[in-house]
């Protein structure tokens, strides 16, 4: 057996070289390849970095797991292999209690911590701060198949009313047509998250969350968004025919243009609580239905 001091020296190099190779990576690379950063890391919203740290964490521990069930496999495989001239069966055992509490106590710990981080972070990022506390409050609301918008409450709301994805002959959509989602950049957002029918999904892809939409039952959603630009969004809950349709757009941008942006719809006439205002959409393709939909 190797001594500790040998054990110590080898792993010094080897410690190194994780150093070496880490600091070579991108940030995507650190970020487990996923959306939401520009190549210098910056993230989409203050709360980016914190789920890419709770997947790529997650990932860190599974492959832990894996390297060492696949080494135990292994190591069983070789040391335990039929050798040439033996016959009949292995000495059977019926059951080896230490390896029973093994494989017992530790996917046990595996799914309490997996929980406990998840729970953590969730609460977090849904109950950051109050809606007294945020600078825009926003209604999400799902319908089959798009989304509404409302700024505000009560009769200072404004709001825009969303249809579903037109794509043409070749299947491809124009996104300059589906509901849009705009958010002044740095400030405190607030999202309530509701569904007028079936259970919906809110996802914006870039911001790394989503979060169902159900009747009756409101969630919400509380982040900064950290940059200016535009993202994708769509429903992530199986919710009908017309569900890949279910698109929309998220602009995120300075102060002045999203104040602009509130006293347009205000000039349109578009104010006031749309809570009950409009039900399920009558735009299906192809069916000559108003496009503007209605109750």
């Amino acid at each position: 057996m190797p001594s500790k001091r040998r054990l110590r020296w080898a792993a010094i190099p080897l410690g190194i070289a994780a150093v070496v190779v880490l600091a070579g990576c991108t940030p995507t690379e650190l970020h487990g390849f996923l959306p939401g950063f520009v190549e210098d890391g910056t993230p989409a919203t203050n709360q980016t970095d914190k789920v890419a740290a709770l997947w790529v964490n997650s990932w860190i521990v599974l492959l832990g797991v894996g390297v060492l069930t696949w080494g135990l496999m292994g190591w069983a495989m070789v040391m335990y292999r039929r050798r040439k001239g033996q016959t009949g069966l292995p000495v059977q055992m019926r059951y080896n209690m230490p390896i029973e509490i093994f494989y017992t106590v530790v996917p046990l710990i595996l799914v309490v911590g997996f929980f406990f981080f998840t729970a953590r972070d969730q609460a977090e990022i849904e109950t950051q701060w109050t809606p007294d506390e945020a600078d825009v409050t926003v209604s999400a609301i799902g319908k089959q198949w798009a989304f509404d918008f409302q700024y505000g409450e009560g009769d200072d709301a404004v709001w825009t009313m969303g249809i579903q994805a037109q794509p043409d002959a070749h299947g491809n959509v124009d996104k300059s047509e589906l509901p849009t989602l705009v958010l002044p950049v740095d400030q405190k957002v607030k999202i309530n998250i509701t569904s007028r029918d079936v259970i919906h999904s809110f996802w914006i892809i870039d911001f790394l969350y989503k979060k169902d939409m159900y009747i009756g039952k409101d969630n919400s959603w509380s982040f900064i968004p950290t940059r200016v630009g535009e993202f994708d969004g769509k429903c992530a809950e199986l919710c009908g025919e017309y569900h890949s349709m279910m698109l929309f757009n998220v602009k995120v941008v300075e102060q002045a243009e999203y104040d602009a942006y509130i006293e347009s719809l205000r000039a349109k006439g578009d104010t006031g609580d749309i809570a009950d205002a409009y039900n399920r959409l009558n735009n299906a393709p192809g069916t000559g239905a108003n496009p503007e939909g209605g109750n």
